[in-house]
């Protein structure tokens, strides 16, 4: 890790996520003006063995418990607390999943005024911030100094021994309040793409652009808190007929313009050979990545430049 700058964005994943990962890795120099002064960086799953250890064992989660299953399309989320411990607990890290698209500076978020504070990030939407106080990990920036008590493999080891509940985990409620700080919700904009947004998150796994049309691959919650019975009725389904059984396909995102993000930096990917045809063809065969792929490739337009990759006279640079 000596080789690695003092300013990182890691992008985790899993092999499900995979071209989604590479397009979001392409996103944050694309859409910088400083791409020099950091690094980008991918940590996949596959990469660490104690996931495979607890393949079909269970843990906790939410309060239910739940089977471990690495072929889930999240099986990925613990290594969002690995890079403090990848970088030797120093300098900043961003971390994001795979599903999370830069189109404003990422620069400006790794070098911004953390005010002490170990993680910036925002808080869940609905009522896992309303009733819980979860935050969303899923975009957070990180004074790897003062986070040396973060060890992911034993942290996710302490879940299959019934210590640590993953929403617990990953909704941060073990970390002192008074280490975490709020950024704004455009840096990670939950489906919403507007003249402000700086990190678009298709966080709603149902409409996620490149998976439109095939079969649900991930397993839904098993605890509704505003309606039990629909927890109720998930566990029943899932104990009876399989972890995705009824769950239907994914669908269009109702956002075109999101789309069409998304596919015109994957157009720039393959371009670049970033991506190969041969591998997005092996993803469409493994049911990663809709199977018409190409087929809206050849319809998206390019993107424009920094700033204004959609040519709708945005100025994203400097709003809000």
């Amino acid at each position: 890790m000596s080789e690695t700058k003092d300013y990182c964005v890691f992008v985790h994943t899993n092999h499900k996520q995979w071209i989604g990962a590479l397009v979001a890795q392409y996103s944050m120099k694309r859409n910088s003006a400083n791409p020099d002064k950091f690094d980008v960086r991918i940590i996949h799953h596959k990469d660490y063995p104690f996931f495979q250890e607890m393949e079909g064992k269970p843990f906790l989660r939410d309060g239910v418990e739940r089977i471990w299953r690495n072929d889930d399309l999240q099986s990925f989320t613990p290594l969002r607390f690995m890079p403090p411990e990848l970088m030797g607990y120093r300098g900043r890290a961003v971390v994001v999943d795979p599903d999370i698209f830069a189109v404003g500076d990422v620069w400006e978020l790794l070098s911004r005024d953390m005010q002490g504070k170990a993680i910036l990030c925002r808080p869940r939407s609905g009522p896992k911030w309303w009733l819980d106080r979860c935050y969303a990990s899923s975009v957070m920036l990180l004074d790897n100094a003062k986070l040396t008590h973060w060890r992911c493999e034993d942290q996710f080891r302490a879940m299959f021994d019934f210590k640590l509940d993953y929403m617990d985990w990953i909704g941060l409620r073990k970390e002192p309040k008074d280490s975490i700080g709020l950024f704004e919700p455009e840096w990670n904009d939950f489906d919403r793409l507007t003249p402000a947004t700086k990190l678009l998150h298709n966080t709603r796994r149902l409409t996620q652009p490149w998976k439109t049309g095939l079969p649900i691959d991930w397993t839904p919650a098993d605890r509704f808190r505003l309606f039990p019975p629909i927890g109720w009725l998930m566990r029943a389904r899932r104990r009876l007929l399989g972890d995705h059984a009824l769950l239907g396909r994914y669908v269009r995102h109702p956002d075109r313009n999101q789309e069409r993000f998304f596919f015109g930096l994957l157009k720039e990917c393959l371009e670049k050979g970033i991506v190969t045809e041969e591998l997005l063809r092996e993803e469409m065969a493994q049911n990663h990545i809709r199977h018409d792929a190409f087929e809206v490739l050849d319809k998206t337009p390019p993107l424009g430049p920094p700033g204004d990759p959609l040519n709708l006279g945005w100025n994203l640079q400097q709003a809000a």
